[in-house]
């Protein structure tokens, strides 16, 4: 009988153990704990709700909404805000996600696994450097800032799309040493491209480069249609239905550019102007037909389907460019928490000058006008001269179907930034520079 009871609490104690341990591990206490001045117990708190998913970051999100609302209001650096902000971001692997909330994977495989749990399309980002970096490329950098922390854009990441990014290579970074303590560091070239794939890693489409909120939800609301069709129609259907909607997608561009450019008063190809001196627009744009033979190349192809945006790209010169992004300045307009984050990592910039006639107010409120400017100039010149390309390379490329060779394709002859040049252009053995070993350091 004895021995019967010491078994009884041998089994009892082994429970109670138990129960105890999954409570220390439960999503709400390990939230808590991933913002312990212990490193070692946020570390593992962290990985832990890393590997939770999605769900892992909700759970973070949730447990200190009220810091996070706080810190998008009143901006303030905190030894405590600074291991929440840390959390935020290593279980996400986004840099400021505390006003996204987006849980990006950079497991691609596992990407897949979620989209097709969900039904969902995959947003997939490529960078030079890691999205949860402060110093990854200058375009993601802007993503973060105009993109994933707007509101509108935020949800609809979150709701409709399983969001994946995979670094290219590292982002080069610059040091200016001024001497006299002043440093000034950055990163210098390079480019991120936004793809829309199905479950399955097939690339639907692409955002290349930076875009303003408004045409970037535009553009996401289209393949997200695109995507729910091919969804409806055979396996064997799907390639026709991709190809006409990537040869329509460059006669709608190209016929868009057109139309902004006779706008703003710029040139327009000879063979596009209006057959008839009374009309008032220039002819619709049309794709040259071409016979599909084995004699027709893919050259051909390219050539014939991006003819038009070719042609008006020779003759756009920069103050016509100026006049069409003008004409698209509400497409980059900020939202609040964009212009918040913007707030929080200048707020040590303007009260350097101090004198009567320095305003920090309006020297930021400059500097927002000069950013919305740029992302508009970005954005048609994205959307008009690199995207016809993309979706012409979509529709005829033997890479299509492919994301690592077509990636490879957009960096090396898009992005002119191939995988072939280690220096991506910034360095050439060729050019003398004074230095020894031309300032190399192997």
């Amino acid at each position: 009988m004895k021995l019967n009871i010491s078994v009884l609490l041998l089994i009892f104690c082994v429970a109670a153990c138990a129960v105890t341990s999954k409570a220390k591990t439960s999503p709400e206490i390990l939230a808590r704990a991933a913002v312990s001045a212990d490193p070692n117990e946020a570390a593992a708190a962290i990985a832990e709700l890393r590997e939770t998913g999605p769900d892992g970051l909700s759970i973070l999100l949730r447990i200190h909404s009220d810091e996070i609302n706080r810190q998008i209001t009143t901006p303030a650096v905190t030894p405590e805000w600074q291991r929440l902000s840390s959390a935020l971001d290593a279980v996400s692997q986004q840099k400021d996600s505390y006003l996204s909330g987006l849980y990006w994977y950079t497991d691609l495989n596992q990407a897949e696994a979620a989209a097709r749990a969900s039904g969902k399309p995959i947003l997939s980002l490529r960078l030079l450097g890691k999205l949860s970096d402060e110093f990854s490329c200058a375009n993601s950098r802007f993503f973060r800032t105009i993109l994933y922390s707007n509101l509108e854009v935020s949800h609809v990441l979150r709701e409709q799309f399983i969001l994946h990014w995979q670094s290219v290579r590292p982002v080069p970074r610059v040091t200016i040493d001024f001497g006299d303590g002043r440093k000034l560091e950055s990163t210098i070239t390079g480019n991120s491209i936004h793809y829309v794939l199905a479950s399955n890693g097939q690339p639907l489409d692409a955002l290349p480069g930076l875009y303003g909120p408004e045409s970037f939800l535009r553009s996401l609301a289209e393949i997200r249609q695109l995507h729910e069709r091919l969804k409806r129609v055979p396996a064997e259907a799907r390639f026709q239905m991709l190809d006409e909607y990537h040869r329509a997608s460059v006669r709608t561009l190209t016929a868009n550019w057109l139309a902004d450019a006779q706008k703003a008063g710029g040139k327009i190809p000879e063979y596009l102007l209006p057959k008839s001196a009374t009309t008032g627009t220039a002819r619709a744009v049309e794709i040259a037909p071409l016979a599909v033979t084995k004699r027709i190349t893919e050259v051909s192809l390219l050539k014939a389907i991006t003819r038009d945006a070719e042609a008006l790209g020779v003759v756009t010169d920069e103050p016509t460019w100026t006049r069409i992004a003008l004409q698209h300045i509400g497409d980059a307009k900020l939202d609040d928490r964009s212009f918040s984050l913007i707030l929080r990592q200048t707020k040590d910039l303007f009260p350097i000058r101090r004198s009567s006639d320095f305003n920090p107010q309006l020297r930021l409120a400059s500097l927002v006008q000069k950013l919305q400017w740029s992302i508009a100039m970005d954005t048609v010149r994205n959307e008009y001269m690199l995207r016809p390309k993309l979706h012409a390379w979509l529709a005829v490329d033997p890479a299509r179907a492919n994301l690592d060779a077509l990636n490879e394709k957009v960096y090396a002859e898009l992005f002119l930034t191939p995988k072939t040049d280690p220096w991506l252009g910034l360095f050439s053995p060729e050019i003398y520079n004074g230095l020894d070993g031309a300032g190399v350091t192997p």
